[in-house]
Order: C-alpha cells, then sequence, then structure tokens
C-alpha cells in the first residue's frame, strides 16, 4: 500500500513547441556566465494553489487543466525553443582536452511534462514550522546538474494534485538561464496560458544573443579530466542531494514597516550620496544574527555572498529580456569579531560599498580572468560550504505572484536544488509594497537559536499563508 506522503505518477510526455521557428536550425553557443553553472543544480520554483471547488470529485477538471497547461506550454517554447532542447559537446579541435558544449535545439525531444498526485493536504505542506521535505518530490530532476542536460530535459513541468491542493513545479537548467531568466519563462508562459490560445504573442519576448569579452570568439572551451566521472564529480552530487536533510528550512516575513524601518536606520547619519537600499539593510541583519547564532570566533573569516545580476552594470547595459547567466557572487569579507563589534549600520555600508563598486569595468575584468582561467564551481565547493558564510540569492523584484494559471494567487515554494547551510533566498513578499519574504537554510541548533534571536526576530515575523 502506497503512503499518503509518497509521490504517485499518473503519467508523463514531452512537450515540443508548436511549430518551429528557422533560429532553432542554429546551435546556441554558451558564455562563460552559463558555462559557470555547469556543476550547478537546476533551478526549482513552483505554485502551490488551493483546488477549485469545481475540481471535487471531477476528474475532468484536473484534465482539462493538464491540457490547457500543455498547449499553452507549446506555444510558450515557440518563443523559449531552446528549452526543448539537449546539450551536445564535441572535443575542441584545437586542443583535445577541451570540451565545447552547446544548446543543440535540432535535438528536440521536448520538454518533459508529468502529473503526479499525492494524499496530502496543503495544510500538510503549509502548517508544519519548516518546509517539509515532502515539497522535494514535487519536483523533476531533484539531484541534477547542468552537465546532466546532455541527455535529461533542459525543463521539466510537474503538476502533483494534493487532496485539496494543485502544486506546479517548474526544474530548469541552470546552465541556460539565472532567475531573470527562469521567472521571465514562467511569466510568459503564464502571460499566453491566460490568452486561452488567442495569441501566440508575448509582452517581453526573449533574445539569445550571448555577450562574449572581447576579441573571444563565441565558441568557449573548457577543460576536462580524461575520466568523465571525475569531470562531472557525480560524489558531489550524492553528497550534495544528501545535505538538505542534515539543515532546516524556514520562511521568514518581513514585512513593509519592518523594511522600511531597517532601511531607515541603515541610512541614519549616511551622507546624501550614500543610499542603502532596502536589501542591503536586510541583508546585513541577517548577517549578523546569523553569524551570532552560530557562536563562531572573533577571529574566523565571515563571507557574505550577494548574486548579482550583471545586465543593468554592462555599458551599454544587457536588455532584462536576454535569456542566458549574467550572475556574478560578489564577496564581501571581514572577521566575525568586527562584524558584531561594528554592528548593523557597519554591516549595511560595507555591503552598499561593494554593490556600487562592482561597475562595468569590474565585471568585463572578472570575465576576461575567467577566460585565461576557467573555473567552474562545484555544488561543494568550501566557498559555498564555509560554515561561517551566507550566500543570498533570488530578487523581491521577480514578478512571482502574478502567475496564476487560472488558480488564483500561489504560495511559492523551492525544491531541494542548491540547498545547503547559510543559503537565502529573498521573494517578494506576498502582502505586496515593499515586503520581502526571506527562505533561510541552517543547521538545526543554529536556526533554533535565530528563532529566539531579540534583533532578528524584531523585524522578522511568521505567516501560514507563505
Amino acid at each position: 500500500m502506497e503512503s499518503p506522503s509518497s509521490v504517485r505518477f499518473v503519467s508523463e510526455c514531452f512537450i515540443k513547441p508548436k511549430y518551429i521557428r528557422e533560429e532553432s536550425e542554429v546551435p546556441i553557443y554558451l558564455s562563460p556566465w552559463d558555462l559557470s553553472t555547469l556543476f550547478i543544480h537546476y533551478i526549482q520554483k513552483g505554485f502551490l494553489f488551493p483546488k477549485p471547488p469545481a475540481f471535487d470529485n471531477d476528474q475532468n477538471h484536473i484534465q482539462e487543466l493538464l491540457e490547457k497547461l500543455q498547449e499553452s506550454l507549446s506555444l510558450t517554447l515557440v518563443h523559449f525553443y531552446p528549452l526543448s532542447g539537449r546539450f551536445a559537446m564535441r572535443n575542441c579541435e584545437t586542443n583535445p582536452s577541451s570540451l565545447v558544449i552547446y544548446v543543440d535545439c535540432k535535438k528536440d525531444p521536448g520538454a518533459r511534462f508529468i502529473h503526479a498526485s499525492l494524499g496530502l493536504t496543503l495544510d500538510d505542506i503549509l502548517s508544519p514550522t519548516d518546509v517539509p521535505q515532502v515539497v522535494r518530490s514535487f519536483f523533476d530532476h531533484d539531484g541534477s546538474i547542468s552537465y546532466d542536460g546532455i541527455t535529461e530535459s533542459l525543463l521539466s513541468i510537474q503538476v502533483t494534485e494534493l487532496i485539496d491542493g494543485i502544486f506546479i513545479g517548474c526544474s530548469m537548467n541552470h546552465m541556460m538561464g539565472d532567475g531573470t531568466s527562469f521567472w521571465h519563462f514562467l511569466n510568459s508562459w503564464s502571460e499566453i496560458f491566460k490568452a486561452e490560445g488567442k495569441a501566440i504573442a508575448i509582452s517581453r519576448p526573449p533574445t539569445y544573443e550571448k555577450l562574449f569579452p572581447e576579441g573571444h570568439s563565441p565558441i568557449i572551451s573548457i577543460p576536462f579530466s580524461e575520466s568523465k566521472d571525475h569531470f562531472i564529480s557525480r560524489d558531489d552530487k550524492e553528497k550534495e542531494k544528501a545535505q538538505p536533510e542534515k539543515i532546516r528550512e524556514r520562511i521568514f516575513h518581513f514585512s513593509s514597516e519592518s523594511v522600511a524601518k531597517l532601511k531607515a536606520k541603515a541610512n541614519a547619519g549616511c551622507n546624501a550620496s550614500t543610499k542603502i537600499s532596502s536589501l542591503q539593510a536586510l541583508s546585513a541583519l541577517i548577517w549578523i544574527c546569523i553569524t551570532r547564532c552560530r557562536n563562531i570566533p572573533p577571529h574566523q573569516k565571515t563571507n557574505f555572498i550577494m548574486v548579482l545580476n550583471n545586465r543593468s552594470r554592462f555599458v551599454p547595459p544587457v536588455s532584462q529580456d536576454n535569456f542566458g547567466n549574467y550572475l556574478h557572487p560578489l564577496v564581501v569579507t571581514t572577521t566575525c569579531g568586527e562584524l558584531l563589534e561594528g554592528g548593523f549600520r557597519l554591516a549595511a555600508w560595507q555591503l552598499h560599498q561593494a554593490v556600487i563598486n562592482h561597475t562595468d569595468k569590474e565585471a568585463r575584468k572578472l570575465i576576461e580572468s575567467w577566460m585565461d582561467s576557467p573555473i567552474i564551481p562545484r555544488v561543494n565547493d568550501s566557498m559555498v560550504f564555509d560554515p561561517c558564510s551566507i550566500l543570498l540569492g533570488g530578487s523581491q523584484w521577480f514578478n512571482i505572484y502574478g502567475n496564476e494559471f487560472g488558480l488564483g494567487k500561489p504560495i511559492i515554494r523551492s525544491g531541494g536544488a542548491n540547498k545547503f547551510d547559510g543559503k537565502v533566498t529573498v521573494y517578494p513578499g506576498t502582502e505586496g509594497g515593499a515586503s520581502m519574504d526571506l527562505e533561510i537554510c541552517l543547521q538545526s541548533h543554529v536556526m533554533t537559536s535565530l528563532e529566539s534571536d531579540m534583533e532578528f526576530m524584531e523585524s522578522a515575523s511568521f505567516s501560514r499563508s507563505l
């Protein structure tokens, strides 16, 4: 007998673009920013909806929803056609010990579409203090890394039917795009779904012209070991797959009023030219509070790593509609003692200075350095799993709650991908305005300490509606 907490797979199929575009005949070569995610997990985000009353005891309604999702996905893939392809690779002609990896859009099995069911309720998902482990089963490609896109789908949609709810989980290969591109795709799919097949045009068509360093060929080769098993780091993948079981994951809410107070406090005493942002102020708070809760020796170094979108930093800027990766991990370093002694305002100022100093010149210099010596981080690199550091990703500017798919305003949840101690993901707050929600992953004892940290809890709150 199946456990009610076990997902049952009902069916699966592969969705291809409604029609083939001429551009899809040409290979898409990957940029340095794309290739840097070769060993990173798929992006996994999804939407939880209450099941409409009409769906009760009538499978025709769920079947109709599935068909609409599949049809609108097929239309969306006309615009986002690379997501229906696969990666291909070949040895570099001038250097046999190097590989060229690219997107083969003609190798077009399509995006994977899964229908599943689970005998749990919305309350089973939302009432626990921590995000329950079962949420990981709402996503395909659990544990897969970008390299796996050679044999696995680059995009997978899993629709899981709960007793009184529906979850739509999306897994996208990270080498195809960053969070900006991921939400661009989902927003476009939602837009086409809402049009009910009446139009295939979308408000923000994606572009695929990659930005390559000046003087370099768009065909970039990367070094690899003769041992493919070593090259793709399967052991690292398995270690990371088990990692989320050792940590707690919880969502904290910061109201518009709370965020405004933090921003005002961070800017108090600053000169007129210094404008510390809301996110920089909130980042300073979590850096200080988590470091204090970790009880780290004062001499130990701590890093705050902010994942920045480089598109707007280039001169001229790259369009936000340019599909791909333009992320840079900006690292701010100090000692734990200096961080706690300096306090909130100094931490916020340090984060602000690092962001404003990350200019077009700096971004281009860093990528030129990468071209001279390509470094592809693995998911268990010491910087990522440094127990003294924090990595902040996501954005409060993404359009998350407008993706309704005919089911109303969603609740956001993520899969098990790229989760580790010290990982923080920011989302726009459910209440709107300047509010933010933070998904925080920490070791159990540190999370327990954070939940009773007075400075942190003065600004944070909990909400079941998250």
